[in-house]
């Protein structure tokens, strides 16, 4: 498993990464990897507000629908849109394929770096 320093994590695997005043968000490799292969994501639309720690988007598995877990409350600035026709772009690279660029940050779920992630899911798995 791969668990970037330079990125944030939450306990429902999502990563964060804090650029200037807006926040890149993502599922971690932690997550691609139990949710097997990943044929679908549905993501909000530029301008929708998302709120910590509630659902805003989904992605679906060969093996179930999982939702997608907002790390903070905000603005969506910019969805990944070439995800919805290369969704498998998460299993192969889960850091480089973001999902949501997020601005008009005001509020953030408690936030794990990538040494506490690393114990969490060794405690999960």
């Amino acid at each position: 498993m791969n668990f970037p320093k330079d990125l944030q994590y939450t306990r429902t695997h999502e990563w964060i990464r804090y650029e200037g005043e807006s926040a890149y968000i993502g599922i971690t490799d932690y997550a691609q990897d139990q949710l097997g292969d990943l044929v679908f994501v549905n993501l909000p639309e530029v301008g929708d507000e998302v709120m910590a720690g509630e659902p805003f988007g989904d992605v679906e598995s060969v093996k179930a629908v999982s939702d997608i877990n907002a790390p903070v409350t905000g603005v969506v600035e910019e969805a990944n849109e070439a995800l919805a026709d290369t969704p498998e772009a998460m299993n192969e690279d889960p850091y480089e394929a973001w999902l949501i660029k997020v601005g008009e940050i005001s509020a953030t779920v408690d936030l794990m770096d990538a040494e506490a992630y690393e114990a969490f899911v060794a405690e999960e798995g």
